[in-house]
């Protein structure tokens, strides 16, 4: 990560932001200048969104905690405004909230499914929606999807098919907010190593999906940082509508 302040000025709103690759991008941004909105969904998680904000504010920027179920839709429109009340602006969205159920397609019960649509395609078009309406001209819209779009695998068919549709969303507000120089782009990982990603496997499907890479790891959360960066700066003026499938050879298209 560098510190070149490129984002001085700038607010970024990060969902999902109290662990993992979320908090991450946070003290990534922050390290780039830009002031922090600290998405998170449960009170179980409170403790972690404060050490996220911690980490913001160790690099001299300001953090707002924001807490709430994102497939609400007055739940989100309260955290733009909270936002745009504490800052006065919203120049990045990343959506990063989301979840994993990892079981053959005919074990899924109506409330698995319901509940991964709501979390990974409800909530994030509610995000983009708000974002669309608030953010300034040459805003960044960055969805966070999954190489599993480019896999031909099993039991994970209701996490990708819920994450699949951030493509066509993504694709669609492009053009629409695309004149106002907004940019909007699915990035979308491989297999990195986060508990988020561990809670659903075993040591078989973990060497498995090591070897499927070019080095034989899995990434880690410094591996995608980078591409935030460039995403949420001025650098990336010219991508928009895009997939991009970041993850050491393991899958393309």
């Amino acid at each position: 990560m560098s510190n070149s302040q490129e984002l001085s000025g700038k607010v970024a709103l990060i969902t999902g932001a109290a662990r993992n690759m979320g908090r991450a991008f946070a003290a990534a941004l922050a390290t780039q200048g830009a002031d922090i909105v600290v998405h998170y969904h449960s009170n179980s998680a409170a403790a972690e969104a404060e050490e996220t904000a911690r980490l913001v504010k160790e690099q001299g920027k300001r953090a707002l905690l924001v807490q709430g179920d994102l497939a609400n839709p007055q739940v989100v429109e309260g955290i733009f405004k909270d936002t745009l009340q504490t800052f006065g602006r919203i120049d990045i969205v990343i959506n990063n909230a989301g979840m994993i159920i990892k079981k053959p397609l005919v074990d899924y019960s109506e409330e698995d499914f319901d509940h991964s649509f709501a979390i990974n395609t409800k909530a994030p078009f509610l995000v983009m929606q708000q974002a669309a309406r608030h953010l300034q001209d040459g805003g960044r819209i960055i969805n966070m999807g999954t190489s599993l779009l480019a896999a031909f695998t099993g039991f994970y068919s209701v996490y990708a098919g819920s994450k699949a549709p951030l493509e066509d969303f993504s694709h669609a507000l492009a053009k629409e907010i695309g004149s106002r120089g907004i940019t909007v782009n699915t990035v979308a990982p491989g297999p990195i190593n986060t508990p988020f990603f561990h809670g659903e496997e075993n040591e078989q499907t973990v060497a498995y999906l090591k070897s499927a890479s070019v080095t034989g790891r899995l990434g880690q959360v410094e591996d995608i940082v980078p591409m935030i960066e460039f995403l949420a700066s001025e650098k990336s003026r010219w991508v928009t509508g895009q997939t991009l499938l970041i993850n050491g050879g393991f899958v393309t298209r």
